[in-house]
């Protein structure tokens, strides 16, 4: 699936919602949520070949693995957050959307903690 079908599915699906809403506000919001649940697949099938490109790079520099692991898990940390919330705020809960950003950006950071902390150690070894 290319972006552009991705994007004509995307745009066809928030007609059919929006016709919906008016009708039967509920199956507006199911259709929301299954459209995208459908992209955010189309997504982690890219992100994939993007996870692998990292690695390939990983292998001609040396970092350690564990540093690696963490970016990736970065990735998909802001990707979830980033999907759910705006599932959120779509289906009119912005402070739950709020909530959950707020989340992931302190998970993220509490993640990145060792990398922080290689980083401050090699500073230190310089001075």
């Amino acid at each position: 699936m290319t972006l552009f079908k991705v994007a004509v599915f995307g745009i066809c699906a928030a007609l059919l919602a929006l016709g919906f809403k008016s009708v039967k506000g509920e199956y507006s919001s199911l259709i929301s949520l299954a459209a995208g649940g459908i992209i955010f697949t189309f997504i982690l099938v890219r992100l994939e070949s993007v996870i692998e490109l990292i690695r390939q790079i990983s292998g001609y520099i040396s970092v350690n693995d564990q540093y690696i692991g963490i970016l990736i898990k970065v990735i998909g940390v802001s990707y979830i957050c980033e999907f759910s919330s705006s599932l959120c705020r779509d289906a009119g809960y912005s402070a739950i959307a709020s909530q959950i950003e707020t989340a992931g950006k302190l998970t993220i950071l509490v993640m990145s903690m060792p990398i922080l902390l290689s980083l401050l150690d090699t500073v230190e070894s310089f001075l």
